[in-house]
């Protein structure tokens, strides 16, 4: 089985444990794990949704949408049309019920597949890959491709390669999927090379969190 195929098998049958993630445990060492693990999964999420203003009647491709929580938040925004894209049909179900349920499944739509095969033959205003990276074997391939699709802003998260929490993640996903994890100095080189230096990179908790101007990146590429 392919790496990205073993992702995609991953979530497939993870995918409910997975979206009760975003809820809260019960008990104190529930709580305690909340804060742990929420807390950079929350961050992101706030700085995605900031970052992608003006919303109202723009474009968003969610790449590896997951349950759908990017993506409906960002439809019920304002957002003209979603993009919701997953390996995993068990994701799309659950991000089909999360936009019914919101009220804004007439703007939403539900691709099976990855990002690696996806050709829209249009762009999107904003590009969304949240929690993606962390199975992606090439990952110069997947940002590239991320702004080459964007008129204006692309956003991706990167699992940090060191500390007590990658230690124990990747003891956890032996045996499930193969996961990758980086470094400050990795994704800075990945970054000045595939964005021309348009980019921002911050720490958010166990994360890098990486806002791309894909507008600029790509003149400054093609001048």
């Amino acid at each position: 089985m392919s790496k990205s195929r073993s992702a995609a098998q991953f979530f497939e049958d993870y995918a409910r444990d997975f979206d009760a993630i975003y809820g809260h445990r019960r008990g104190r060492i529930g709580r305690a794990l909340d804060g742990i693990l929420r807390r950079s999964m929350r961050l992101r999420f706030e700085r995605t949704l900031t970052g992608c203003r003006p919303i109202d009647g723009m474009t968003v491709l969610d790449v590896g949408c997951g349950p759908g929580h990017y993506g409906v938040a960002l439809a019920r925004a304002g957002a003209a049309r979603v993009v919701m894209l997953d390996p995993a049909n068990e994701m799309l179900n659950l991000s089909r019920d999360r936009a019914r349920a919101a009220g804004v499944a007439e703007r939403c739509e539900f691709v099976h597949g990855g990002f690696d095969e996806f050709s829209p033959g249009e762009g999107f205003d904003y590009c969304v890959l949240m929690g993606l990276m962390d199975y992606m074997p090439d990952p110069r391939a997947i940002v590239r491709h991320a702004i080459e699709i964007t008129r204006r802003t692309a956003f991706f998260s990167f699992p940090k390669r060191s500390g007590p929490l990658a230690v124990i993640r990747r003891y956890r996903y032996r045996k499930r999927t193969a996961l990758y994890m980086y470094g400050r100095e990795q994704l800075r080189e990945l970054f000045e090379s595939e964005s021309q230096g348009h980019f921002t990179l911050e720490r958010l908790a166990r994360d890098y969190f990486v806002t791309v101007d894909a507008s600029r990146a790509r003149s400054r590429a093609g001048s």
